[in-house]
Order: structure tokens, then C-alpha cells, then sequence
């Protein structure tokens, strides 16, 4: 994708992407999933929307096949709603979430949805722009800008309160690009950037959760009959019985 500069406000996220300040962004980003899923293995990697080019981080999943589904403004061969997905429950090993929940009407059911495909230990990544930090004075800055469409933010310590009642193991969560949401300035440093990871997080632009699906097992026991039945002019004598025992696994 060749970065170009805009007159005006870009009126789509992809020409946004394409601006110096959202090419940086998406530069950013490619490193860091590509340290998430390094090793996430399995057969099946999906990703929901489209960030950046077609292939922006599904080239770089380690899964033997890779399905990217889109909406009707996408190139993907794949078109459906992320919050109906035409997939088979418990079919993939890990699933790409690129800033697809900032233009999701229905978060929730998405996660939900991600929550049903994925496998037993299956890997979720998540990147969404925070609605505080820097970015969110957007409004008092004048020539400040965001990705067009990009309306209805979540705090990553809201996701992190759902997926926990979706039963997910939450891995860590990076907060990264300390940059104000201006077109024209200089980038910063990785030094920079690392100093607001340890010092400033509360000042990030954007978050990065990597979760995986927790699997309780259930084991269960053959109850032990400790008494056999006895029948007595027609009467039946209670038998005693000790109770079916289940083992929950964490």
C-alpha cells in the first residue's frame, strides 16, 4: 500500500491507513501481531475485516490455511456479518480481530461469535483504538483526526470484563502508539514508544489483548453403589448411594 497525502479528511479508513500517520500505525501493528502469533500453531487462522492490505497479518499466521471474511466494501472472497459467522462451531485455531470491533455495531455478539468458532485452547488477538489516551482530546485539537467511521470506542479494560464472562484466558495487553492524532509530525523513535509502554499507558492511542478460549474438562466418576436393593413383601428398601462425583479440570 503506497502512502499518500490528502488535501482533505479521508473519507475511508483505508485512505486514512494510506496517510504517513496511519501507515506508521498499521506498521506498528503488523510487528507487533506477528510477536503475538508467532507461535500459534493449528489448521484454521480467520480474520474479521479488513485492515490495511487483504493480507496484512494472515500472511504472517503460522495455521496451515488462512480465511480472511469481510463486509460488502471489502475485497474478500468472503462476505458476512462478524456477528453471524457461516462457520462451524469449535473449527479454528485462532482468530484476528483488526480494529474490527471499533466498527462493529454489535461487539458483544461478535465476541460471542469468536467464542463458538474457536477450538479448545484457540487464540484470540484484538487491536482497537482506546477511547481515552491522547487520542481521545481529539476533539479540543484542532486538525486532529481519527479513521473515519471509527465511532463507538471500547476500553480495552471493558473487553477484558467480557471476555472474562465468555471464560477466556486473558494473556496480556499491550497499550502502544503514544503519537497525537496529527498528520505532518515526525514519528517517534521505537525508544520513544517503549518508554511509553513502561511510563505513559494510560496515553496510548491503541491496545492489543491477546486471549485464549479456556477449556474446563469434565471427568466424570461412576457413582459407587454401596447397597443393593432389597425387596420385602413387596416393599422396596432405599438403597444408599454416594453421589455421581465430577473433576473440573482447570
Amino acid at each position: 500500500m503506497e502512502p499518500i497525502k490528502h488535501p482533505a479528511y479521508p473519507q475511508t479508513a483505508a485512505d486514512w491507513l494510506r496517510t504517513p500517520l496511519g501507515a506508521s500505525l498499521l506498521e506498528q501493528e503488523t510487528r507487533l501481531v506477528q510477536e503475538v502469533i508467532e507461535d500459534v500453531f493449528g489448521e484454521e487462522c480467520l480474520q474479521l475485516g479488513v485492515w490495511g492490505e487483504t493480507a496484512q497479518f494472515l500472511k504472517l499466521s503460522r495455521t496451515q490455511r488462512s480465511l480472511l471474511i469481510g463486509g460488502p466494501d471489502d475485497n474478500t472472497s468472503i462476505i458476512a456479518e462478524p456477528h453471524r459467522l457461516p462457520i462451524e462451531s469449535d473449527s479454528i485455531d485462532s482468530v484476528l480481530l483488526p480494529h474490527t470491533l471499533d466498527y462493529s455495531k454489535y461487539p458483544h455478539a461478535v465476541l460471542r461469535e469468536v467464542h463458538r468458532v474457536l477450538r479448545a485452547s484457540g487464540h484470540l488477538v484484538i487491536m482497537g483504538f482506546r477511547p481515552g489516551g491522547l487520542w481521545g482530546l481529539r476533539r479540543l485539537i484542532p486538525g486532529a483526526e481519527i479513521p473515519p467511521g471509527a465511532h463507538d470506542l471500547l476500553a480495552d479494560r471493558t473487553l477484558r470484563d467480557w471476555m472474562k464472562l465468555l471464560d477466556m484466558r486473558i494473556h496480556g495487553v499491550t497499550r502502544y502508539f503514544f503519537r497525537w492524532p496529527l498528520q505532518g509530525g515526525k514519528g517517534r523513535s521505537a525508544q520513544w514508544e517503549r518508554r511509553g509502554r513502561r511510563f505513559w499507558p494510560e496515553l496510548s492511542a491503541c491496545y492489543l489483548i491477546a486471549a485464549q478460549k479456556r477449556v474446563s474438562t469434565l471427568t466424570p466418576v461412576r457413582p459407587t453403589w454401596k447397597k443393593t436393593v432389597k425387596v420385602v413383601g413387596g416393599l422396596a428398601e432405599p438403597a444408599n448411594r454416594s453421589s455421581s462425583k465430577i473433576r473440573f479440570d482447570p
